[in-house]
């Protein structure tokens, strides 16, 4: 586990990834749209769970990024991510368009920036305990992080409950990682090419 970090997203010939702009050109299949739903609120539940953030921050970053139009209350919020299709309940679930994909990309890139430091300092944990063979959740933050993610899941995710403990606390430390990506320079370039990558799988 010594080398756990390593890039979230596939890069160019150059070795960087492509400009925003080339990546908005590149709109998923229709096909390919409930896995990208997924994976960007199970960034998003990342980020709640291991910084407290809630949907008062996420519609403060939408204004800030003047994306209103996409995200423009608590329950345009909630209709957004309950598109997931491994929500619980079908009152609200909606198609997510590209648009919104996309705004939901950059709230989610925009907040682990705010949050680098904490970010950070949890993944550098992470890499100790690795190297000391400790299981993450020895350490407070960590292990706060895994019980909040696995709670949260459970209470809204169907597949909760076909899911081992170990198997949550691995989907919670890779999304950890991930976020470190997402919060650098270019992380909504990162977030972008991993969604359109893994909607293929």
């Amino acid at each position: 586990m010594r080398s756990t970090v390593k890039s979230a997203a596939p890069t160019n010939e150059k070795g960087s990834p492509p400009n925003w702009e080339e990546l908005t050109q590149k709109a998923p299949e229709p096909t390919q749209l409930d896995n990208i739903k997924t994976q960007l609120d199970l960034v998003l539940l990342a980020l709640e769970t291991l910084a407290g953030i809630g949907s008062e921050a996420m519609l403060k970053v939408a204004a800030e990024l003047k994306l209103e139009s996409m995200v423009a209350d608590r329950v345009a919020l909630w209709r957004l991510r309950q598109s997931n299709p491994l929500r619980k309940g079908q009152g609200g679930r909606k198609k997510l368009d590209v648009e919104e994909a996309r705004s939901l990309v950059l709230i989610s890139c925009h907040l682990a920036h705010q949050h680098q430091a904490l970010i950070r300092r949890a993944v550098g944990l992470l890499e100790q305990m690795a190297e000391q063979n400790r299981e993450p959740h020895t350490v407070a933050l960590l292990g706060d992080y895994i019980d909040s993610f696995t709670n949260t899941y459970a209470d809204r995710m169907e597949d909760a409950e076909t899911l081992s403990g170990e198997e949550l606390t691995n989907l919670a430390l890779k999304l950890l990682i991930d976020l470190l990506f997402y919060s650098s320079p270019g992380g909504h370039r990162r977030l972008w090419l991993a969604l359109l990558d893994r909607a293929k799988n």
